[in-house]
């Protein structure tokens, strides 16, 4: 693959990132409860990152995976401060709100930090070990699953450990616990079909080519 394209690929799962950890930092302000269980919109959206990694690790490699993360973990930690710090509860509090500093949106922007470039290391990691398994789902199950529950468990613990919100400090494993658990249940019931459909429309896309 061209230098170039390399390049655009790059830019594209680059924004695609920031995008997605942008939505979901809006996202985790509005609580979800579903079947009596308590959590956020965040969660169904995070997931989607997984995929991207996964995919690419899968049809480009470790390294251009690691790249993507390392390009966007700078501009993922100021998203996330700034998205929090400017909204609450989904309002948007002014452009006033963007230059002062609050330690609880700070330690929910360096939690949402370390917890993506936790999360997605330890992601390219355990699928790259697996990625030549007999069985396709086999990286992407564990490496979702795995990258999943240190992503949850790191967010929850920079974010709110100790925290003086007293409604996140009585639910806080219950809230991380339904996180992760809609997370894994999204990952295997969506992500995984949708992960086998575009690696064989790609595979086959690049058969022609060959062909």
């Amino acid at each position: 693959m061209s230098s170039k394209k390399n390049q655009q690929i790059v830019f594209l799962l680059v924004c695609f990132h920031i995008l997605i950890i942008a939505s979901s930092n809006y996202l985790v302000q509005f609580p979800l409860t579903i079947l009596g269980f308590k959590s956020t919109w965040g969660a169904l959206t995070f997931p989607f990152i997984f995929l991207a990694t996964d995919l690419t690790v899968r049809l480009f490699g470790a390294k251009l995976g690691r790249r993507i993360i390392f390009n966007a973990m700078l501009p993922a930690l100021l998203v996330s401060y700034f998205i929090t710090v400017g909204f609450r509860n989904g309002n948007w509090l002014g452009y006033n709100s963007l230059f002062s500093f609050d330690l609880f949106v700070a330690r929910i922007a360096i939690a949402s930090f370390s917890a993506y470039v936790v999360g997605q290391i330890l992601d390219i990691l355990i699928f790259n070990k697996l990625r030549q398994h007999q069985q396709w789902w086999h990286a992407p199950l564990a490496s979702g699953i795995i990258g999943n529950l240190m992503d949850t468990v790191t967010f929850f613990t920079i974010a709110f450990y100790k925290t003086s919100d007293v409604y996140l400090s009585e639910n806080l494993v219950e809230i991380a616990a339904v996180d992760y658990l809609f997370k894994i249940i999204i990952n295997a019931l969506f992500f995984l079909p949708l992960y086998k459909v575009i690696l064989d429309s790609f595979l086959k896309r690049l058969h022609r080519r060959i062909s």
